[in-house]
This record gives structure tokens, C-alpha cells and sequence, in this order.
């Protein structure tokens, strides 16, 4: 069997189809540095980049013009390391485990170093290969999740021995509110973020994630590091116009069925046909992303038409509802629109309970997948 035989039995029998629209993604990439500038953009590509495949993601943004890429782990900077080009600047959020950092230093891969335990190991790094070695320092300035405290970031300004050998690209902290423009959290972390640039000065800061970038100068700093943005999601309230969709879902239809009133649909019977009703079986469930906490909530579309999800949701299928369809307008191999023109990362996230970023990452990968 040749490849393009392959190609298209693969396609032919998906359950589902995933649409990834490059292009979109490069036009939001555009809009988020010409906001930000005189600040350079970075790319969040963390967790396959937000579950859209950092294969094919990180080497567009880079013919882009992008240069600096987040990841969370240092098994996610190893991936991407031989996908792009040396000049390409790769920073793990989480910093190092204890054993890599001989490795990350050959690599030239940059750690975000978030304790004094990791400096003094990236330090030791530097001396044992002779190099000075690149780092970021992480703050915290109101997270709690990751960074150095106040005292900590004194000592090591006290102590310029601790950093000899590390050559800081950028001091950084991360928002957490950001997504709420009004929210008086923002201008309490910008203000310790001051405090911790006077102590570290000349060092460039990088402050603004996919919602800082447009908060104004005081969230952004000299690299701005959005992700949620650059995939479609809605980052903050103060957008005029909503960054452009990358992500199309459909699910293939498995079967079709009439069922009289008083029948029970699907696990717990926790859904009753109230009358006769007309469903389908979709061949997505839960492992595909089609969060279980969409059960008896959420829906899917075809053309204009919302079709209820009824019963939960199954690791492998989904039941809707197709009564107000057209008989015969669904059959076996039909699709259904799960993100799409009808039905945006924030409306499934909403009906979910969570957030867009869940969405995203939990798409699975079983879908066909189709790069645009």
C-alpha cells in the first residue's frame, strides 16, 4: 500500500477530524507582536502546543519570524530542539530536574531557574564545561506556583558568586488575572515585578502572557510569552475582536436510532427520552476530549442545527440529540461540528464548567489530523 493509500484509508476511518488553520495561527501570532511591541513575541508551545502538535506549530511560528519558544518540561525541549534552528532560543518553565542539566547545557536549551537549589546546579553546570551558561531567574510575584521569593532574590543581589558562571537572559514572573483586566491582583504582581526588576536592573524583563500582552507596557516588559491567544482562545476581556479560530472538531456519526418515550440513553441512565426521540452515536467520547462534564450539557452542530448531547459521555462515543434535523439527514459516516463556526473554545469550555485551555488539551489522538 503506497502512502497516499494509507493517507486516505487513515482518513476514511477516523472518528473524528481535527482542522488546524496555520495561517490563523500566524495572523494571531502577527496581531499579538505588533501589539506588544517595541516587546519581542515569544510562542507557549508546551503540551504539544496546547495539544495541536508542536511538530508542525513551532516551525511555522519560527519561518514566522518567532525566535524564543516556551516549553513546561525538559522532555518537550528535547523534542522541539531538532525541529528548529539553532538561533531558535528554547526556555523550560519548570526548570530542570536533578541529571538533566548536563544535557540541556549541550543542547543549548535555557532553563527557567526557579529556587536557589536549581541556580546553584545550573551554576556547577557552567563550571564543570567551562561556559557561561545561559538562564532565566522566575519570581514570584503573587502565583504562589513557581519562582523565588523577595528574600531569595535579595540574597542572590547580595551575593553576585551565586550567579558567576550565568548569564541572565530575562527576569520573568507569571500573571495570574491577567484574564480580568479590572481585576486589582494585576496591579499588585506589576508592582512587585518593579520591585524585583530594581534589584536585578538592566536584566529585560518578560512578564506578559497571552493576556498581559494586552494589558498595556507595565504587563508586558521586553518578551511577551503568550500561548492561549496564538491557538483562538479569548485571553482577556479588553479585546475588541476575538483572536481568530484555528481549530476546527468533527465526529464522525457511528449509527443512527429511533427510541419511544421512557427510554434510558446511555451510562446511569441518566437521561430519559421524554417522548420519541431521534439519535445519533458519534465516534468521540472523552479520550478524544469531549470532556465528560459535557454529559446531558453540552452539544454538538450540523449546519445551523444544535444537537444536545443526552446520557454522558462515553471514552469512545457520544449520543445526541438529532430530532431536529431532517429524517435521513444523518447516516452512518456523517459528521458533526464539535468546534467550529458554530460552537467556539469558550462556548464548549463555559457548558464544561473549565476553561479553554482544558478544551484544547484534551484533544485526543485518534482524530485525523489536517493542517491548513
Amino acid at each position: 500500500m503506497d502512502m497516499r493509500s494509507t493517507q486516505n484509508w487513515e482518513k476514511a476511518g477516523a472518528p473524528g477530524f481535527v482542522s488546524i488553520d496555520l495561517a490563523a495561527l500566524l495572523r494571531n501570532y502577527r496581531r499579538i507582536a505588533l501589539t506588544a511591541a517595541p516587546a519581542e513575541a515569544a510562542a507557549v508551545v508546551k503540551a504539544n502546543a496546547y495539544g495541536l502538535g508542536a511538530e508542525r506549530i513551532a516551525p511555522a511560528l519560527y519561518d514566522e519570524g518567532c525566535r524564543h519558544f516556551f516549553v513546561a518540561q525538559y522532555a518537550e525541549a528535547l523534542s522541539l530542539r531538532p525541529l528548529l534552528a539553532p538561533d531558535a532560543q528554547i526556555y523550560v518553565l519548570n526548570g530542570l530536574q536533578p541529571g538533566t542539566e548536563g544535557d540541556c547545557a549541550t543542547l543549548g536549551i535555557i532553563p527557567v531557574l526557579n529556587s536557589l537549589e536549581q541556580v546553584g546546579r545550573w551554576r556547577s553546570t557552567g563550571k564543570l564545561s567551562g561556559k557561561v551558561l545561559p538562564a532565566l531567574l522566575q519570581f514570584d510575584t503573587g502565583m504562589s506556583r513557581l519562582g523565588m521569593s523577595a528574600e531569595e532574590a535579595e540574597a542572590l543581589a547580595a551575593d553576585p558568586a551565586l550567579l558567576d558562571g550565568i548569564a541572565l537572559r530575562y527576569i520573568m514572573s507569571h500573571l495570574a488575572c491577567a484574564d480580568e483586566s479590572e481585576d486589582p491582583h494585576n496591579a499588585l504582581q506589576a508592582e512587585a515585578m518593579r520591585r524585583f526588576s530594581s534589584i536585578f536592573p538592566g536584566v529585560p524583563i518578560s512578564f506578559g502572557n497571552s493576556a498581559g500582552s494586552f494589558l498595556g507596557e507595565a504587563y508586558r516588559g521586553a518578551l511577551v510569552r503568550p500561548g492561549i491567544a496564538l491557538y483562538g482562545g479569548r485571553p482577556t476581556d479588553l479585546l475588541d475582536k476575538p483572536m481568530e479560530p484555528v481549530v476546527r472538531i468533527e465526529a464522525a456519526v457511528i449509527q443512527t436510532r429511533t427510541v419511544p418515550a421512557g427510554t434510558a440513553v446511555g451510562y446511569s441512565a441518566t437521561y430519559v427520552a421524554p417522548q420519541e426521540r431521534r439519535l445519533a452515536t458519534v465516534a468521540l467520547g472523552y479520550a478524544d476530549g469531549i470532556l465528560r462534564a459535557l454529559s446531558n450539557r453540552g452539544a454538538f452542530f450540523h449546519d445551523n442545527v444544535r444537537l444536545p448531547i443526552v446520557g454522558r459521555v462515553s471514552m469512545d462515543s457520544t449520543i445526541i440529540d438529532i430530532s431536529d434535523l431532517p429524517e435521513g439527514t444523518l447516516k452512518l459516516g456523517s459528521t458533526v461540528e464539535f468546534l467550529g463556526p458554530h460552537q467556539s473554545l469558550e462556548d464548549v469550555a463555559e457548558c464544561a464548567g473549565t476553561i479553554s485551555w482544558e478544551v484544547l488539551t484534551s484533544i485526543g489522538q485518534r482524530y485525523h489530523r489536517t493542517y491548513l
